[in-house]
């Protein structure tokens, strides 16, 4: 097992917590649940996290790739490009070379990066299933930009929990305390960290499908609650990113937390 020491992550509202927590209490996520697993192993390990909501898989190229280059990470994550894939215009090549400048750029200044690809999302939100030859074309594209790179790829296409409901938070644009917990688990897996597993893979258990009164419900109060503000800030040209700043942008020791 290798041990790590600076962990920087890069990326959208999936690496900001966006789902695992609130703007009060502060969001948590995927990356700071991988750095409690990293600090586990490492207590002299250094986070930092540089995403910001909203962002395209080139802004986050334009924006945080320098900073992430400056403070010399040994371990970065990539995760970029859900939000390319809902916009129109979508172009997998152009999202894919964005994320492969920064695998190439990271790669060569010494630090081992990890990427994920994305779920059918379509089996998240029924609006969504037209979209799924984007997501196919995108995930082969991030396969062979990591193969180039030797960057780690943690595959959640192919696993049935990665589209459980319970994976995914009211939105359905972002992931749940438990799924940032399950994608934490696979890049900790992935690293070989004490204590991980492949667990991270196994389907929930089944619950009952909901009746069809309750279903209709759910996807009117989805239309009216996330989706229709959703197309409204993209009307007016406006982003939940606006007037952001990175997450925690200097690299700072890991505070283990005591939830689960």
């Amino acid at each position: 097992m290798t041990l790590y020491s600076r962990y920087v992550a890069l990326g959208d509202s999936q690496t900001e917590g966006l789902g695992d927590g609130d703007e009060i209490r502060g969001y948590r996520g995927l990356a700071d649940r991988l750095a409690e697993h990293l600090a586990a192993a490492s207590p002299e390990l250094h986070y930092a996290n540089l995403s910001v909501r909203g962002r395209l898989a080139s802004q986050v190229l334009a924006e945080q790739l320098a900073p992430a280059l400056r403070l010399r990470p040994d371990l970065a994550t990539v995760i970029a490009g859900m939000n390319d894939l809902i916009r129109p215009g979508f172009d997998a090549g152009a999202v894919a070379a964005s994320l492969e400048e920064m695998f190439a750029a990271l790669t060569g200044a010494g630090a081992h990066v990890l990427t994920v690809t994305f779920p059918d999302i379509g089996k998240i939100a029924p609006l969504a299933r037209p979209l799924l030859p984007r997501v196919l074309a995108l995930n082969e594209h991030i396969r062979q930009a990591a193969a180039r790179h030797d960057v780690t790829v943690v595959d959640t296409f192919p696993h049935a929990f990665a589209t459980d409901a319970r994976m995914w938070s009211s939105d359905r644009l972002h992931a749940s305390p438990l799924g940032h917990a399950r994608i934490a688990a696979a890049f900790a897996h992935a690293l070989g960290l004490p204590g991980s597993d492949d667990t991270w893979q196994a389907p929930l258990d089944p619950v009952p499908p909901p009746g069809r009164l309750r279903a209709t419900g759910t996807e009117v109060r989805w239309i009216a609650g996330f989706a229709g503000p959703w197309v409204y800030r993209r009307i007016r040209g406006r982003s939940s990113g606006d007037g952001r700043i990175a997450k925690r942008p200097d690299l700072g020791p890991v505070v283990l937390s005591s939830e689960e």
